[in-house]
């Protein structure tokens, strides 16, 4: 079977890296292309193109795909499959009826629900105790398309965007395993998807990781973790940055103004003590902060260099 991939991200490579192991014939690699990153703005290979260095495969960055080369391209391959997984952009129309066996994209969610680009986020964002990944056949709509498989996958209190990416690409590279010998046998009917259940993502955007402590403690904690490693949940303190890493929220009530920060018993280590900040709606426990410039430290630590930290309010 020869496929065509097109993916970006690391999320990606785990799938691609899959469909190498079991034995699949990878006539070509689309991925995006390089990005200036770091601070000389050197540019960066996405990490399906590192991979792809790696394993010996071809791999093609256009710039777009919306041009008659492309299509001509593509049909050149002679590809009975192609398979999607994080690429970050919508295949035209005249090139879905290319593979004999369609276009099967791998998305990070339980379709109907979080369609869009930002899936893997959202489950965490939203409090939701599962989220799944789910394989269907490619549309000319955004992630309308008929489903062959799916999955659901717990959501743990300590799941960060990173590590539930990392759970959803394996369960979405077993998934598509299975996934595929079936649709190419005709042994799998799609089911449509029930779109009146669907729902949105939007790109996340680097100015939505700034907190703000008006907000309940829930709803930080669980930004805090959905937005890591990007784009980070972040304050300001006497004009710097500070990320928050790692926090906890407690409901008891309190009085005073979002932002402030005072000290609460550390409940993991008796006679220790840590940095909570009033939110809202409880408190918000910090237990690892990064301040601009700095190495990321323990909350008790970081307190112990900046004692002032402590009777501050951030976000000013």
């Amino acid at each position: 079977m020869r496929i065509i991939f097109m993916g970006t991200s690391e999320l990606s490579v785990i799938i691609l890296e899959a469909l190498v192991e079991a034995g699949y014939e990878i006539v070509d690699v689309y991925t995006r292309a390089d990005k200036p990153a770091g601070r000389g703005r050197k540019p960066t290979p996405p990490p399906v193109k590192e991979a792809c260095l790696r394993l010996g495969l071809p791999v093609y960055q256009p710039a777009t795909l919306r041009n008659p080369e492309e299509v001509e391209r593509v049909k050149g391959l002679k590809p009975d499959l192609a398979v999607l997984a994080a690429y970050g952009r919508l295949i035209p129309a005249e090139m879905l009826d290319i593979p004999p066996l369609a276009w099967l994209n791998v998305h990070p969610s339980l379709l109907p629900r979080y369609r869009g680009p930002s899936p893997i986020i959202a489950p965490i964002l939203e409090g939701d105790r599962e989220t799944g990944v789910t394989i269907f056949v490619l549309e000319e709509a955004m992630d309308t398309g008929p489903i062959l498989a799916q999955r659901s996958v717990p959501v743990s209190s300590e799941d960060t965007g990173e590590t539930l990416s990392q759970k959803l690409a394996r369960l979405g590279a077993e998934l598509l395993l299975e996934a595929i010998p079936r649709w190419a046998k005709g042994e799998t009917e799609p089911q449509p998807q029930d779109h009146s259940q669907a729902t949105y993502t939007h790109i996340i955007k680097k100015e939505e990781g700034r907190i703000d402590w008006s907000r309940s403690a829930v709803e930080l904690w669980r930004q805090v973790r959905a937005f890591q490693p990007w784009p980070g949940a972040y304050t300001t303190w006497k004009g710097r940055l500070v990320k928050i890493l790692a926090c906890e929220p407690i409901l008891s009530p309190v009085d005073g103004e979002p932002g402030r920060v005072l000290l609460v018993p550390d409940t993991r280590h008796a006679g220790a003590s840590l940095p909570a900040v009033q939110t809202g709606q409880g408190l918000l426990v910090l237990r690892t902060v990064q301040l601009e410039g700095r190495r990321a430290l323990g909350a008790v630590e970081f307190v112990r260099g900046e004692r002032d930290f402590t009777v501050s309010r951030l976000g000013d």
